[in-house]
């Protein structure tokens, strides 16, 4: 009877795993399809004609994280941009004001009402840019077919439903699903226009614009990029913790060692993500050609690919995020704190203040290699797409994004899987006894 138990348990764990997965991949059509409902009221001949020659710098960087949404002017134009660049100004609130520390502080209560603070700022953020993009759209001449308040209207309403239903959608992810929501919405954005963009580099070659040796050379630098991605992101350091002998009763506990793994990347794929946005943010629809400003279109051409203001800010985004990020998942003082509650202690670091500045000087040096390289793999394939028609898709952000969200997606999964087996050799060895 025991063993029939625990194989219903097993099997009710690997049936949960499985319902996650279809969920997900479920919420992940949903968004897909979405990408290709257009707004109203737009010709998709002209609007074509616009976007095949406006698909460089930030418009370009921008269609990625929508998943082609932009291309088409579908109702996720805006994608989940408006919700990261809130989670951006809700973070750095954090950090400087008291109102949003306390609330940290507070556990779960104040967890959801940060959410909902963040929610409420993306539906604002959304309803600005979804403003602008109107107000582009009837600039850009000829392309929208009854220009006029109902046309703004009904613009921006589809925007801001779209954004925010991709935002339902990633919590729905989150907390039903496999994975974090918001990175998989952006994941399978990516992933679904790679085969249009190796078509389109393929096609390049047989027009003669990239010659072989340039398509092969493209090929073996993405290939070098994605294994230099999963080796950085597996690296850690790990720091030795010791645990004293303790004796109770006649039995002796302790004496034990173990280690502190600290990743030379923290922070994660956060970083560019976060930078991309903060320069969408601002001049998000710059590079729709819509403007007839002279000075408008002089400073919007400083922000394409390969230009030096574009690539400082960039660079400038991801190591300041980098750093950001880390000092908010990771705390060295409570670390240290909890070593020394449960008597662990770092050979030849006094346990306290002492261990907490040991572990934030290590952090601090792992996380600066972890900033190099974050700005490495986004930034230097962005050169090589300046120069050449190569894919957006196929940048150092892009396989930045698809890699490291991967590996946490099956890290997840293989730690559900692991966590019921060991749950099932629990109740197992219970039973034995």
């Amino acid at each position: 009877m025991a063993n029939e138990g625990l194989k219903e348990n097993a099997l009710s764990h690997s049936v949960d795993l499985r319902n996650r997965i279809f969920f997900t991949i479920f919420i992940l059509c949903i968004y897909r399809l979405g990408t290709y409902v257009p707004i109203a009221g737009i010709d998709p001949v002209a609007l074509q004609q616009i976007m095949s020659s406006s698909q460089k710098g930030l418009l370009g960087m921008f269609n990625v994280f929508s998943g082609g949404a932009v291309q088409r002017m579908a109702i996720f134009a805006l994608g989940i941009m408006p919700y990261i660049s809130a989670s951006i100004i809700v973070q750095l609130l954090t950090g400087v004001s008291d109102y949003f520390k306390n609330l940290k502080d507070q556990g779960e209560i104040g967890r959801k009402k940060i959410t909902q603070i963040t929610r409420y700022g993306t539906v604002m953020i959304a309803a600005l840019q979804g403003y602008g993009v109107s107000v582009g759209l009837e600039n850009a001449g000829g392309l929208v077919i009854s220009p006029g308040v109902y046309f703004k209207l009904m613009t921006t309403i589809s925007l801001v439903a779209g954004t925010t239903f991709l935002m339902w959608l990633g919590e729905q992810i989150t907390s039903r699903g496999i994975g974090n929501g918001i990175s998989l919405i952006i994941f399978s954005g990516i992933v679904a226009e790679i085969p249009r963009a190796l078509a389109s580099t393929f096609e390049l070659g047989r027009t003669g614009a990239l010659s072989p040796v340039m398509i092969i050379s493209i090929f073996i630098l993405i290939i070098v990029t994605v294994l230099f991605i999963v080796f950085m992101e597996r690296a850690m350091r790990k720091i030795l913790i010791n645990y004293p002998k303790r004796q109770m009763g006649n039995k002796i506990y302790g004496g034990e060692s173990s280690h502190l793994p600290l990743k030379i990347n923290t922070a994660g794929v956060i970083p560019a993500i976060f930078a991309s946005a903060l320069l969408l943010l601002p001049i998000t629809f710059s590079n729709f050609g819509m403007a007839d400003s002279e000075t408008f279109i002089n400073f919007s051409s400083l922000f394409s690919q390969g230009k030096p203001l574009y690539m400082l800010l960039y660079a400038f985004g991801i190591i300041f995020f980098a750093f950001f990020y880390t000092s908010i998942v990771f705390n060295p003082k409570e670390t240290a704190e909890n070593l020394r509650k449960y008597g662990g202690y770092v050979p030849g670091i006094r346990p306290g203040e002492r261990t907490a500045d040991y572990i934030e000087s290590i952090l601090t040096k792992l996380t600066t290699i972890g900033a190099c390289y974050l700005t490495l793999v986004c930034l230097m394939p962005e050169f090589l797409i300046s120069k050449y028609p190569i894919p957006f898709y196929l940048g150092g952000t892009s396989l930045l994004i698809v890699v490291v969200v991967a590996m946490d997606t099956v890290t997840q999964v293989q730690t559900r899987l692991m966590s019921s087996q060991y749950e099932s050799l629990i109740k197992k060895a219970k039973f034995n006894r």
